[in-house]
């Protein structure tokens, strides 16, 4: 079996990357198993994201899958933060509530610090031979992947946008909208915009305090209802993911991506085997689904998130849809995970005071 080390507490990305490149070359020869995949029956609990984002996993996974199949699948629904204290609460208790957990990068490797995360064994997952390169790690699977880039109304913003910065514009004063739930981007994007970095952004805090005084942003709990304020032209222009601009425009709303001169954020979603998960058989099971290429295709169907596996077979024009240029991957900014972890809280009192306030 081969053998992936957890990272150490003090791991910088660059470790995370060297690493995973190392474990993808053990297992490129690896006999990958089915041990345990048949094996677990019964009930699953995912804990998970609510919204469409529930929705779309549960047709392209979870009811097909498991369900389909006589297998009970209970979902534990709340926002990420809610879900890590969770896990954080049960690290040290005989059993866990939950077995397999959906989350961010960035999420998943706050929890694996804190030592809240099973060690993946990646013998159990053969689909997991497919992950693109860098995508493999020892605490998390990534299914999708997209960035944040700037989602504007063409009928509203005549000039297309092409950088963070112009959310400042006077002219998109009470306009301009922005996701609570995803809060930390704006500040690795202001950070960006004022000269900083995403291994140091002190430069976010005044310049995001100059967005509000200029243009007093809407907030919004979620990304429906920030894709409603569009449709009624409540909000001109945003900073999202890319895969919101596709999927919304596919959906009629009239909107449009631009990819900002400062780099696009870069994000990975996928899952957490809990370190206390009662049925670890399922788990893995789940994981090794996720991957399958029909599932994978599917869910990038649905959302418009580019697939984290090389063999989804997605068609020419959701490949066009979703897909970044290599110039543009080339500029794709990653979190520093450590950095994020150690400052989270601090970031999300500060942004709940001063700019949801």
């Amino acid at each position: 079996m081969t053998h992936v080390p957890l990272l150490r507490p003090s791991a910088s990305r660059r470790d995370f990357l060297k690493l995973a490149a190392g474990t993808g070359a053990g297992l490129a020869g690896a006999t990958l198993p089915l041990t345990g995949l048949a094996q677990g029956q019964g009930e699953l609990v995912v804990a998970n994201w609510g919204g469409d984002w529930n929705t779309n996993i549960m047709k392209a996974l979870e009811t097909p899958a498991f369900e389909s199949k006589g297998i009970t699948v209970r979902r534990d629904l709340a926002s990420a933060p809610a879900r890590k204290t969770k896990l954080l609460a049960e690290r040290n208790l005989p059993r866990g509530t939950v077995d397999i957990a959906h989350f961010t990068d960035a999420d998943a490797f706050e929890l694996q610090m804190q030592g809240a995360l099973e060690e993946i064994d990646y013998a159990r997952i053969p689909n997991a031979a497919h992950l693109l390169p860098g995508m493999r790690n020892p605490f998390f699977v990534p299914w999708v992947y997209s960035g944040v880039v700037l989602i504007y109304n063409p009928n509203k913003v005549k000039t297309p946008p092409t950088s963070f910065a112009d959310l400042l514009r006077p002219e998109y004063a009470g306009r301009v909208g922005l996701i609570d739930q995803i809060y930390f981007n704006y500040l690795y994007a202001y950070s960006l915009v004022a000269g900083g970095t995403l291994k140091d952004i002190s430069p976010a805090f005044p310049k995001l305090l100059e967005l509000k005084k200029a243009v007093q942003p809407r907030i919004y709990p979620s990304h429906q209802q920030l894709a409603a304020a569009m449709a009624a032209d409540e909000v001109w222009i945003s900073a999202n993911y890319n895969a919101r601009a596709a999927q919304w425009q596919a959906e009629g709303l009239p909107v449009r991506g631009s990819y900002p001169a400062e780099g696009a954020i870069a994000i990975q979603f996928g899952v957490v085997i809990p370190k206390r998960a009662r049925n670890k058989d399922l788990a893995y099971r789940y994981i090794n689904e996720m991957l399958a290429p029909a599932a994978t295709r599917t869910l990038s169907e649905l959302t418009y998130y580019a697939p984290a596996t090389d063999d989804a077979a997605l068609s020419a024009e959701m490949q066009q849809r979703v897909q970044f240029t290599a110039d543009q991957r080339k500029r794709l900014h990653y979190v520093d995970y450590e950095y994020a972890a150690r400052n989270q809280p601090q970031w999300l009192e500060w942004w709940n005071k001063e700019i949801k306030g």
